[in-house]
């Protein structure tokens, strides 16, 4: 089946894709698989978070390599989840090191009892490997596109990433450089970027998968990719992203404070 996908030329471009998926959704169950195992050994489900940005570069590399067309757009769109992955990735390590499992993940291991191995592979790892592959469909439909001129679009959509990127870069930064400062245990993190969102690295993060798909349009059916920025959006604002992060910080007057005068996701002057 590699050979045929890699050939390129007996297939229809739908058959094309929907192939390419396959291989590199397959190439997603093994490696959060192999992840699994290894939360399983340090005995912390965390692990998780660097897992997710490292297998958006695996999709990349896999799609990349299965469409074997390595146009101009496949070479941008997967260095530039190259960087992202890798950065964050990076971050995150760096942000857990020293320290117990997040606080989230320990919760559902009480909750989950004699039950926590089945539903940590299904609910943790398994899941967030398939909604890892919905975020990353304008990567991979990219990647085994037939080459096409770079355009005023893959233009913007570079301006666009490059801002969201930064966003999100100078948001963990300043975090983790306050996470470190023994004189804030205990305090708000409400300066630099966090003065004006209460999530600066969210918003930076859907920012440049909004860039991304900017890239595509300049292909046939490319707007059809919505669905990867859109499920990032949506985990994010609705789901697993504010809603998780803000709940335990619900009862303090201080984060209500800070709430009330700061916007929670698009960055906006303090109230």
């Amino acid at each position: 089946m590699w050979q045929n996908i890699s050939a390129g030329t007996a297939l229809e471009p739908g058959w094309r894709v929907i192939q390419i998926f396959q291989v590199t959704a397959a190439s997603v169950i093994v490696y959060m698989t192999g992840w699994f195992i290894a939360a399983q050994i340090r005995g912390r489900n965390d692990i998780a978070d660097v897992a997710w940005g490292l297998g958006f570069v695996l999709v990349a590399a896999v799609s990349l390599i299965a469409g074997h067309v390595f146009s101009a757009r496949a070479l941008l769109v997967s260095n530039l989840v190259l960087i992202w992955g890798l950065r964050l990735a990076l971050h995150i390590h760096s942000r857990n090191r020293g320290r117990g499992e997040d606080p989230r993940y320990r919760k559902w291991r009480e909750e989950w009892g004699t039950k926590f191995v089945l539903r940590s592979f299904l609910q943790v790892f398994m899941l967030q490997g398939m909604l890892l592959l919905m975020v990353a469909i304008p990567i991979i439909f990219v990647n085994q596109a037939p080459p096409a001129l770079l355009g005023w679009l893959d233009l913007l959509g570079l301006a666009i990433w490059l801002f969201g990127f930064g966003f999100e870069a100078v948001g963990d930064w300043q975090l983790l450089k306050f996470i470190r400062n023994p004189d804030k245990k205990g305090t708000l993190m409400t300066s630099g970027l966090w003065r004006y969102t209460r999530h600066p690295n969210y918003f930076g993060e859907v920012t440049l998968w909004w860039g991304i798909w900017l890239m595509t349009l300049g292909l046939p059916g490319g707007w059809l990719t919505i669905i990867g920025p859109l499920t990032v959006t949506i985990l994010i604002l609705k789901v697993s992203g504010i809603p998780m992060l803000e709940k335990p910080y619900e009862d303090r007057a201080d984060f209500q404070e800070y709430k009330r005068r700061t916007s929670a996701f698009f960055p906006l002057p303090p109230k």
